[in-house]
C-alpha cells in the first residue's frame, strides 16, 4: 500500500507542473495588460511602465515563471495587485466558505444520488426508474447559474422561506474556530446562528449538488445493475436470503467501488467549479473572489487559486485511490505487478 501511495504522489508532480505552466501562460501571455486596469484609464504611460517594472512584468517570461514557481514551492504565491496582501492569506481566509459549501453539496449529491441509483436499479423499468432517469437528465442538462436563479426566485422571491445570498447574518457571525460556520455554531451551542447559517447554505448547496447528484445516480444505477447480475448475487438469492439483505450486503458493497471514485472526483470538481454558484448567491468563497480578480486582472490571485485547486484535486484523487485500493486490494496488487 505504501509503494502504491508513493507512486500516486510521484505521478501528481508532473500534473501540478503542467497546471502551473498552463495557468501562468494564460494569465501572462494571452491576457490583457493589467497595468491600465489596476492603475485606471487616466494613468500615464510612465506610471504604467513603473508599475510593470515594480511587479516584475518586464522580466523575460521564463524568469517570471521561475519566480512564480519557486515562490509557490515555499508557500509564497505573491501579493494581490489591489489589496497588497499575500495571496495565500487572501485565499485561506475564503477557503473555509468554499469547503463548507462543497462538503454540504457532496453530502446531498452522494446521499440522494446513491439512494436514487439503488432504487432505480432494484426497480428497473418501473415508474420509479423512469422518474430517477428524468431527474438525472435534468440535473446534467440544467446550467448551475440558471438553476440558482430559479431557486432564488422560488424560495426567496415567492415563498420567502430562505435567504437569497450571503453566508450568515452579520450579527450572528461566529468568531474564530474552524471557519466552517455550521460546525462552529453547533459546537458553541449557538443554535440561532446554526439555523441561520443552515438556511443560507441550502440554496447554493442544492444548486451546486444537482449535476453531481445526477452523475452519481446514473453511475450507481449502472454499477448496481451490473452487480445484481453477478453469479454470487444469484447464489445468495438461491440460498433463501432476503432480497433487501442481498442488495445491501452483497450487491451494494461491490457496486460502490466505482461510485466511490466518482464521488471523490465530484468533490474535487465542486471545490474547483463553485465559481458560478458563489457568484449567483454572493457566497464569500474562493470562487467568487477569483471571478472578481479575473475581471480586475489580478494575476497573482488567479494563479494562486488555480494552483491551490489543482493541489486539492490531486489530494482528493489520492485519497479516493487509497480508499478504492482498501475496498478492493486487487487494485493495489494489479498496479504493483504492472
Amino acid at each position: 500500500m505504501l509503494k502504491y501511495v508513493l507512486k500516486r504522489i510521484l505521478m501528481a508532480i508532473p500534473v501540478l507542473l503542467g497546471v502551473s505552466i498552463i495557468v501562468f501562460l494564460i494569465m501572462r501571455v494571452f491576457s490583457a495588460d493589467p497595468a491600465p486596469v489596476v492603475l485606471g484609464q487616466h494613468a500615464t504611460a510612465e506610471a504604467m511602465e513603473a508599475w510593470r517594472q515594480e511587479n516584475g512584468l518586464n522580466d523575460p517570461i521564463v524568469i517570471q515563471y521561475f519566480n512564480f514557481l519557486t515562490g509557490a514551492l515555499t508557500g509564497d504565491l505573491g501579493e494581490s495587485y489591489y489589496t497588497h496582501a499575500p495571496v495565500a492569506q487572501e485565499l485561506l481566509s475564503r477557503f473555509p466558505a468554499t469547503v463548507e459549501l462543497a462538503l454540504v453539496a457532496i453530502v446531498i449529491a452522494g446521499v440522494v444520488g446513491v439512494a436514487l441509483g439503488v432504487v432505480s436499479a432494484t426497480h428497473k423499468n418501473s415508474p420509479i426508474d423512469g422518474l430517477a432517469t428524468i431527474l438525472a437528465l435534468v440535473g446534467v442538462s440544467m446550467p448551475i447559474f440558471w438553476l440558482g436563479v430559479l431557486l432564488i426566485i422560488l424560495f426567496a422571491g415567492v415563498l420567502h422561506v430562505l435567504p437569497s445570498s450571503g453566508r450568515i447574518d452579520p450579527l450572528l457571525q461566529p468568531v474564530g474556530g474552524t471557519g466552517l460556520y455550521l460546525i462552529d455554531t453547533l459546537f458553541s451551542g449557538d443554535l440561532e446562528a446554526f439555523a441561520d447559517a443552515l438556511s443560507h447554505i441550502i440554496l447554493p448547496a442544492l444548486a451546486l449538488s444537482m449535476y453531481s447528484m445526477a452523475v452519481i445516480t446514473r453511475m450507481t444505477r449502472s454499477s448496481m445493475l451490473e452487480t445484481l447480475n453477478e453469479d454470487y448475487v444469484r447464489t445468495a438469492r438461491a440460498k433463501g436470503l432476503k432480497r433487501g439483505r442481498v442488495n445491501k450486503h452483497h450487491a451494494l458493497r461491490n457496486a460502490m467501488l466505482p461510485v466511490t471514485t466518482v464521488i471523490g472526483l465530484q468533490l474535487g470538481s465542486l471545490l474547483g467549479g463553485a465559481m458560478l454558484t458563489e457568484t449567483v448567491f454572493a457566497w464569500p468563497g474562493i470562487g467568487k473572489y477569483v471571478v472578481d480578480c479575473i475581471l480586475k486582472s489580478d494575476y497573482p490571485v488567479v494563479q494562486g487559486a488555480v494552483l491551490l485547486i489543482g493541489v486539492i484535486f490531486i489530494v482528493i484523487n489520492l485519497v479516493v485511490d487509497v480508499i478504492y485500493a482498501y475496498l478492493d486490494p486487487r487494485i493495489t496488487y494489479g498496479k504493483e505487478e504492472g
